[in-house]
């Protein structure tokens, strides 16, 4: 058996599934299909919300990668040589933006991990810090790893290195994005199949334009040429951006809201009750007809229920 499907993870919660009722015939249009033209102008009214955290050593390029991501000066880091210390802190940072696209518009939240692991020896793929801390972090949060600036690998050393990863994420049932046990149907499955496959994705980041054959390109100039980051031939970006924001953006919400959020939230109720009674007691035992929730309490838990929708 797969190790993956052996450990604890948020796959023991299921999202809804698709209704499996067979269709009514309808003697003729009731207007049903306009449902989607509602949605569409209520997001376009609201927007969307979208939380991405970063985790890496300090130089890896994680400031230039969500600006890559995004094509924005989402991020501003210290450019090299300036001699700015790195902020060794426990503190996260997070930067917020709005951005917009044909009218759609995204409230985009950045999160950095200053300093995160920055005194501790990488030369055997994942170290002890990664592996215990992407073990706690999957059963949390939705989890992508890729390779950076894997400009400085050859093609072989980063197949090679994508292999070590992969085992290692096997070895230790880390659990990452798209899980296998939320494929819904056989398309999902093919298309997270091909995904799943070159995880980690190898990419290099890049947030300055250059010519090359007449045409303007998003990439890094070296003394050999120019690498592409939006070339397939060069890294693996696009498969990135595509997962995070052009196929899997609203299921990567879903997943965050329908299972992470709500294991967490049973975690914490079920710890509530444990507690001495007093203020924010919550009792999980069965209520009786006279013991009903009242509208305070459920306005309660509808705020940190809400709240969660837009996490990542």
């Amino acid at each position: 058996m797969d190790p993956l499907r052996r450990s604890p993870s948020p796959c023991l919660s299921s999202r809804p599934s698709s209704p499996s009722t067979p269709p009514c015939e309808m003697l003729g249009p009731v207007g049903i299909e306009a449902v989607l033209d509602q949605l569409k102008i209520k997001v376009m009214k609201m927007g969307f919300e979208f939380n991405i955290m970063v985790v890496g050593q300090s130089g890896l390029g994680k400031s230039t990668m969500v600006n890559t991501l995004f094509k924005s000066k989402v991020w501003k880091s210290n450019p090299p040589g300036l001699g700015v210390p790195t902020p060794q802190t426990l503190q996260l940072h997070s930067v917020t933006h709005v951005i917009e696209e044909k009218g759609v518009k995204l409230k985009l939240t950045v999160t950095d991990t200053p300093g995160f692991g920055d005194q501790i020896n990488n030369d055997n793929c994942l170290r002890s810090l990664d592996i215990e801390f992407l073990q706690r972090l999957c059963r949390t949060v939705n989890v992508v790893p890729v390779i950076a600036r894997a400009d400085s690998l050859t093609m072989e050393e980063r197949e090679a290195f994508r292999r070590r990863i992969q085992q290692n994420l096997r070895t230790h049932c880390i659990d990452v994005y798209p899980q296998m046990c939320f494929d819904e149907d056989i398309n999902d499955k093919i298309l997270n199949s091909k995904l799943r496959e070159r995880i980690p994705f190898a990419v290099v980041g890049a947030d300055q334009e250059h010519l090359v054959n007449g045409r303007c390109v998003l990439g890094r100039k070296t003394k050999w040429g120019i690498i592409e980051v939006e070339n397939m031939a060069h890294c693996e970006f696009p498969l990135l951006r595509d997962l995070l924001i052009r196929s899997h953006l609203q299921d990567l919400k879903d997943i965050t809201h329908n299972v992470h959020y709500e294991n967490y939230r049973v975690i914490r109720l079920n710890e509530s009750h444990l507690l001495p009674r007093g203020p924010g007691w919550v009792n999980l035992a069965p209520a009786s007809p006279g013991q009903l929730t009242t509208p305070r309490t459920f306005k309660a838990c509808r705020g940190a229920h809400d709240d969660s929708d837009d996490e990542f």
